[in-house]
């Protein structure tokens, strides 16, 4: 479309949750104090974590890489659908909307690899037990945490960058609580085409990575299982990997279906409510699914209240 005679829009407004009036206050509540845990349970993990001598080891260092990046998603997108519930007119500036982008897309992209290497960390555990010391090192851990948030800024610096080759002349009004990329594409007078093929080869190159790195990992996991039929062996493997494999699953099937499909096929609801999940809910599943499936995160937590109290 020809935006040469057209006002270039740089204020946009976020439609959020679609829901009757009188839910208005109940919702609110229920996503504030969803909020709260989340923030409260994900730093207390860190917090743990850091605080432990016990638990500085690689499982639990990519656990508490696991657990900002969940805090941090979550408090991306989070305060802003708390305000908008009271605010009349949820106005938003270019610059904000792809601020909350790059926030966003930094910190999933970070948990898509966070989780591959959480994998790849229980493979050599489990399958190489007497090695795992030698290979899954200090240097080797910091190594994979920290290129799983350098991967997370250089995955989400693309799409931001190919996103000001758009111009917005025609409708402002974003169908979504937080800015993301597919909505801006719907409402774009440039043809975004170039933009959609980008997310879907790169988060799906991102995706089908993490998610054959977990197969893989566990595949092999589970042969050395059966192999040694052991059953004690079985139950420490799966206690150990039972948590992680739930959090894998319940993760990627939303990012999948919003991501990697035909934008044709995409439904503004369906979309709010996947983005929902993963963005609020798993947050807030995470530290409760990790913290309560793990005896030696339960201990500490444990002599930290008993020292305090």
């Amino acid at each position: 479309m020809d935006t040469t005679n057209s006002t270039l829009l740089s204020v946009f407004v976020l439609t959020g949750l679609q829901y009757p009036l009188e839910w208005q206050i109940p919702l609110f509540l229920v996503f504030l104090i969803i909020y709260l845990i989340t923030t409260v349970g994900n730093l207390g993990l860190i917090y743990l974590i850091c605080n432990d001598p016990q638990l500085h080891i690689p499982m639990y260092l990519f656990l508490g890489s696991l657990a900002f990046a969940d805090a941090w998603i979550s408090s991306t997108v989070t305060p802003t659908m708390l305000v908008n519930f009271f605010t009349k007119s949820q106005m938003i500036s270019l610059t904000e909307c792809m601020v909350q982008f790059f926030s966003f897309a930094f910190s999933a992209t970070t948990e898509c690899f966070l989780l591959a290497t959480m994998a790849y960390d229980r493979y050599v555990a489990i399958c190489k037990p007497l090695l795992y010391p030698v290979i899954m090192n200090n240097r080797l851990c910091i190594w994979l945490s920290v290129s799983s948030f350098v991967a997370g800024i250089i995955h989400s610096m693309i799409h931001v960058v190919s996103l000001c080759r758009l111009t917005f002349c025609n409708s402002n009004i974003i169908h979504h609580f937080y800015c993301d990329i597919m909505p801006l594409f719907k409402i774009s007078c440039t043809d975004p085409t170039i933009n959609v093929l980008m997310v879907f080869i790169s988060s799906g190159s991102i995706q089908v990575f993490s998610i054959l790195t977990v197969l893989i990992s566990y595949t092999l996991v589970l042969y050395t299982i059966l192999k040694k039929k052991s059953v004690q062996g079985m139950r420490k493997a799966f206690s150990t990997c039972g948590s992680h494999l739930l959090s894998v699953s319940l993760y990627y099937g939303p990012l999948l279906f919003m991501y990697v499909r035909p934008g044709s096929a995409q439904v503004d609801d369906q979309d709010m409510m996947d983005s929902l999940f993963y963005t609020v809910i798993i947050p807030f599943l995470n530290p409760i699914i990790y913290s309560l499936r793990n005896k030696k995160v339960i201990d500490s937590l444990t002599k930290m209240l008993r020292r305090n109290i």
